[in-house]
């Protein structure tokens, strides 16, 4: 089993999700459950897609970390 991250961003009036690890691969949802729900579907198909293809299945290296970044006095 793979573990891929998905990057999942606000829209005007929905959230769409991708994942670097796997180019082309995307989905949206209302909310951001029903995005992540809609990218594990996206992902099984796009995989499975892959592999009737004959392609290779990429190998997740993408991670995510967070940074915390002062605000300078002139920002606030």
């Amino acid at each position: 089993m793979y573990r891929y991250l998905i990057i999942i961003e606000k829209g005007d009036q929905n959230y769409g999700a991708y994942s670097p690890d796997l180019p082309g691969c995307v989905a949206v949802g209302d909310t951001v459950e029903e995005v992540q729900k809609n990218m594990q579907e996206a992902i099984k198909m796009h995989l499975k897609g892959m592999i009737e293809d004959r392609e290779p299945i990429p190998v997740p290296q993408t991670t995510a970390q967070y940074v915390d970044v002062p605000i300078p006095d002139s920002a606030a």
